[in-house]
């Protein structure tokens, strides 16, 4: 017996050696099947969307716990009803996880520079595809001919887009947008009702007008009354202060290399007044924070930059979001400036009505037209397709948001304290996250494995 001890242990660091040398084989055979899995897969993408009729793409960087990724340029027409109009490229990201895999499809509202995955594919375990909205970005005609930027035509580019990857990913379809890109989403919905399984837009707001009244109810109602004032007060001061507070504001903007042409620099000055509530409820400021009469002119300045910047009305933000511009003014609506109270504090701009908050690209001239916002808020109160609505309770724009009514497929969420930027997923109360995540199982007979996402 003694001599078979000594030998094992003698011999210990051998058949532990050996045990290792196993155990890495076996690691590094798994480790090799699973890259010869994967680089299988790609394989199969690849010659799967080489199949499909005008689509170009090129692989990109590997987001984490993906196996491909894509940049896609998909051929497009202008006109989805008559292709004698011409065409042009949409670009769309592909994040590849499985052929068994949910896809989930981002409908942006404006540019996608790059390739980012949303809460939403991540929950799922998700394909996902990421598309940027027509006339936006590098997804741009030859010509800007400004009469094919509707959103009739703009679901049209979903709708091919989703037809065309249909062929490829089977399973269940969900589509999801933050903000404009959450009304996409909803009135690619309302075109396309049966392209996907589920509907999540955030912070999606559904104007029911060209200016739509319930933005100045909103802001006459949120909050305190005495933040109110406090807002008020400092929007007196600074027009009260014109001079002095323009000459510091030309100061802080001379490195940013903004310019002032489609508006003068005093009308833009007066418009990041009138925006200031607007802009400090929309991303939830803290009215424990509003400069007061004893605080200096300068510190006012700094504070009003970081809420409203006048060069959110430089020529430069003004030509990046023009198509926005145009298509809230033709069909989407939008919302204006009361200048009931500051009549003769405005010098620049007019105060006989209230001024539209859009800037026509060139400064066209485009009519509205409201049949397509009454037949949509129409559809969104009868119709029962399934979408799960996410706002923040003090978001401005929560005050155009769907209103909720009882459906059997669809439910709201309003979550307290948050707002335009943080009206997601992972910010939900537990028993937020535990009602949304068993709506989604339910309702797309799935299960999500996964944990919850965090608080943060």
């Amino acid at each position: 017996m003694k001599e078979q001890v000594d030998f094992i242990c003698n011999n210990g660091s051998a058949i532990i050696n050996t045990i290792k040398l196993k155990k890495l084989s076996l690691f590094a055979t798994l480790l090799f099947g699973f890259f010869a899995f994967a680089s299988a897969q790609t394989k199969e993408l690849e010659k799967l969307m080489s199949q499909l009729p005008d689509v170009q793409f090129k692989k990109i960087e590997l987001p984490t716990n993906f196996e491909c990724a894509y940049e896609i340029k998909i051929k497009q027409p202008l006109n989805h009803s008559d292709t004698l109009a011409g065409f042009f490229y949409q670009k769309v990201f592909l994040s590849h996880k499985g052929f068994k895999r949910p896809m989930v499809m981002v409908t942006e509202g404006y540019n996608r520079k790059k390739n980012t995955i949303c809460e939403l594919s991540e929950l799922l375990n998700a394909n996902q595809i990421s598309i940027e909205h027509r006339y936006f970005g590098e997804s741009l005609p030859d010509s800007l001919n400004y009469d094919y930027l509707n959103l009739k035509q703009a679901s049209a580019d979903l709708h091919h887009i989703n037809q065309l990857f249909q062929k490829i990913y089977s399973k269940k379809w969900i589509s999801t947008g933050i903000s404009k890109g959450g009304t996409t989403t909803i009135f690619y919905r309302y075109f396309y009702p049966n392209d996907v399984d589920l509907s999540v837009p955030y912070v999606a707001p559904i104007n029911n007008a060209y200016e739509d009244q319930r933005i100045y109810a909103f802001l006459d109602t949120i909050g305190s009354a005495e933040c109110r004032e406090k807002l008020k007060a400092v929007q007196i001061r600074l027009l009260e202060n014109r001079e002095e507070i323009l000459r510091r504001l030309v100061l802080n903007n001379k490195e940013s290399d903004a310019s002032y042409t489609y508006l003068t620099i005093e009308e833009a000055f007066e418009y990041a007044v009138l925006e200031f509530p607007f802009s400090f409820w929309q991303y939830g400021h803290s009215c424990n924070a509003i400069p007061n009469a004893k605080d200096s002119l300068e510190a006012l300045v700094i504070y009003f930059e970081r809420v409203s910047s006048i060069t959110f009305f430089s020529d430069e933000i003004i030509e990046l979001y023009g198509p926005h511009y145009y298509q809230s003014a033709t069909e989407m609506g939008y919302y204006g400036y009361q200048t009931k109270g500051f009549e003769k504090l405005l010098a620049a701009i007019p105060t006989t009505s209230n001024p539209h908050a859009t800037f026509l690209p060139n400064k066209m001239k485009a009519p509205f037209s409201g049949d397509l916002l009454r037949n949509i808020n129409s559809w969104l109160q009868t119709e029962d397709n399934a979408f799960i609505y996410i706002y923040g309770s003090i978001d401005t724009w929560s005050a155009t948001a769907v209103p909720p009514i009882k459906k059997d497929h669809s439910i709201w969420f309003f979550m307290e304290g948050k707002h335009h930027g943080n009206a997601r997923i992972n910010h939900m109360t537990e028993v937020e996250k535990i009602k949304l995540i068993t709506t989604i199982e339910q309702w797309l007979s799935l299960k999500i494995n996964d944990n919850l996402p965090a608080n943060k």
